[in-house]
């Protein structure tokens, strides 16, 4: 499951499904990678009917057959469980985590039975979340064996399914499940592999009642009652109307959590080819819908959207040091504010998701300015912070909060501003760190920076905690999702092109760059290309937002990234700097 091999088309999520039986899906078909949106219910992977455990089986054979029964399709387990002893299948439970490995796993024979080395494993949680490569000290899986009723048997195995890279590829695909930031204003998704085919409507529901767990605490939260548990599977009706059966504690929900919990079904399903409305039934009680409506659109839930509902759709520059503004691909024209009046000394720009507010880092670095970006607010230019030593770029989130990353002589200093009062925040392996670009995703639960270390270029992302009222906690521990030991080659922009995926500058020279993209979750999904540009780029301009292009910026145009070869328009003379809404 490596980045330099074959892209993963997606991995994980039988969850409960998985060790009660088996799931009907297709045999054919193209395998089709979502995120955010779209979806699929056809896959390449062929039914596969592994062989239980022969007579006389040698130990090596009886582990090699164990690994072959988790290739199943449709998943299940059982025949798997055959080749355990009887304690090892009453306690062995795949769920746990999915480990996949490329190739072939070379098998040894031990005193106590047999070990298996697995080459290039990778793992995700029981939820599909991906976990990166699996720690050395686990790479090598001891298998002890028994002697049961005359036949070898496995006595213990790791809870997990593991199974071949390329299993994986033709079974499984990426998608988002979607939670709530803590104050329940906006979106959050979050990237997990589920099985395509049939029950992918299943397998995603499945894996939203999971809820986003522990490590996410303060950070995103579930409005589906806890303990809540998929009856059957969802079932699609012709004119696609989605039926959900759930049992648990219904007394949890109220009218407010009700609408909530349904915004995340809706979101989450809407990755369903031909879903158009759900119905949910608790304990085989219909669910009273807001409004009294029998069934809840697929398409609600629209204010809530990850990448801004109220985000501006326009580009914003700054030309002749006057900010200025325009539609994807048309001139740019002064805005009416003061920034626009008259040019005030700034450099770089950030612009509230909204386009209520402008805020201008100084020429000196130090600095930031605000002002209203319309000049029917009659507002003026005033600083809203001023102990600064070179400021990258500021980024908005949609709660009006300004990120701010400072490079001092000690390295990066991350802090926020909001209402007059800023405030830092320590992320480990961003602060202090070499920080060469950043930026918040709009629903303002993580901040993504590139980062500069002695071995290479890599890009980190932290996760932000909030309390109910906004008011930043504290961040996690940045972890890289691109970079190597030894990767020289620099990196000069990240920006979004997805509420879950990022594009990367990263300049070959003065007249070639290369176009990276990423996926929040550091997987190496099957969108994650890498392009070669030629021209002078310089910076990028990017949004999460389905409908905006992600653009190349050179002194002179503007390259449109979003089709198969780069299309350059021209950018009118005087410009120094272009962003969208939120973006730094």
């Amino acid at each position: 499951m490596s980045a330099r091999r074959t892209p993963l088309v997606g991995v994980v999520l039988c969850a409960a499904l998985l060790l009660s039986g088996c799931l009907s899906m297709p045999t054919s078909g193209p395998v089709v990678q979502t995120r955010s949106d779209g979806g699929t219910d056809r896959i390449r992977g062929g039914y596969i009917d592994p062989k239980p455990p022969q007579a006389g089986d040698t130990r090596a054979g009886i582990v090699r057959g164990f690994l072959e029964a988790m290739q199943a399709y449709p998943v299940q387990a059982n025949t798997a469980k055959e080749f355990l002893s009887q304690d090892a299948a009453a306690s062995w439970n795949p769920e746990n985590q999915t480990i996949t490995y490329a190739d072939f796993a070379p098998l040894r024979e031990t005193p106590n039975g047999v070990a298996v080395t697995l080459p290039d494993p990778h793992h995700l949680d029981a939820q599909g979340a991906w976990q990166g490569s699996l720690p050395m000290s686990e790479r090598t899986i001891d298998f002890p064996m028994t002697y049961e009723d005359g036949e070898w048997r496995i006595d213990a195995a790791p809870d997990a399914l593991i199974v071949p890279e390329s299993w994986f590829e033709q079974r499984y695909q990426a998608a988002s499940l979607y939670y709530f930031d803590p104050t329940a204003q906006i979106l959050v998704p979050e990237p997990v592999y589920v099985s395509s085919g049939q029950q992918l409507a299943s397998n995603l529901v499945q894996a939203l009642l999971l809820g986003p767990g522990p490590t996410l605490d303060r950070v995103s939260q579930s409005f589906v009652p806890a303990g809540m548990k998929l009856s059957l599977s969802v079932d699609v009706s012709d004119d696609g109307i989605a039926d959900i059966g759930l049992r648990g504690d219904a007394a949890q929900l109220t009218p407010q959590s009700t609408e909530l919990m349904m915004v995340q079904l809706a979101w989450t399903l809407r990755q369903v080819r031909g879903i158009t409305a759900l119905r949910v039934s608790i304990n085989t009680e219909a669910l009273a819908l807001p409004g009294g409506v029998s069934a809840y659109r697929i398409d609600g839930g629209a204010q809530y959207d990850p990448a801004g509902a109220n985000a501006s759709p326009l580009l914003y520059a700054l030309r002749n040091g006057r900010l200025s503004s325009g539609a994807s691909g048309g001139a740019i024209e002064p805005v009416s504010g003061p920034m626009g009046a008259a040019a005030v000394g700034i450099r770089t720009v950030g612009i509230s998701l909204g386009a209520g507010t402008a805020a201008g880092v100084t020429d000196d670095g130090r600095s930031v300015l605000e002002a209203p970006v319309s000049g029917a607010d009659k507002g003026k230019v005033v600083t809203a912070y001023d102990d600064g030593t070179d400021l990258l770029p500021p980024v908005w989130d949609f709660a009006s909060r300004l990120w701010l990353v400072d490079r001092t002589p000690d390295g990066a200093v991350v802090s926020w501003v909001a209402g007059g009062d800023s405030q830092t925040v320590d992320i480990r392996g961003i602060s202090g760190a070499d920080v060469r670009s950043f930026t918040v995703s709009r629903d303002g639960t993580r901040l993504v920076a590139a980062v500069r270390r002695p071995a290479g270029f890599a890009v980190v992302v932290s996760r932000i905690a909030h309390n109910r009222n906004g008011r930043v906690l504290w961040a996690t521990a940045a972890h890289t999702i691109v970079g190597v030991p030894d990767n020289d080659l620099p990196v000069r922009t990240v920006t979004w092109r997805s509420p879950t995926a990022l594009a990367i500058l990263s300049p070959f020279s003065s007249s070639l760059a290369q176009v990276g993209s990423a996926t929040v979750d550091g997987s190496p999904a099957a969108d994650n290309a890498t392009r070669t540009v030629p021209g002078k780029l310089r910076d990028l301009a990017g949004s999460p937002s389905a409908d905006d292009t992600v653009y190349g910026v050179t002194p002179n145009s503007l390259v449109d990234l979003s089709t198969s070869v780069p299309r350059a328009s021209g950018l009118a003379d005087g410009v120094t700097y272009v962003t969208y809404a939120g973006s730094g």
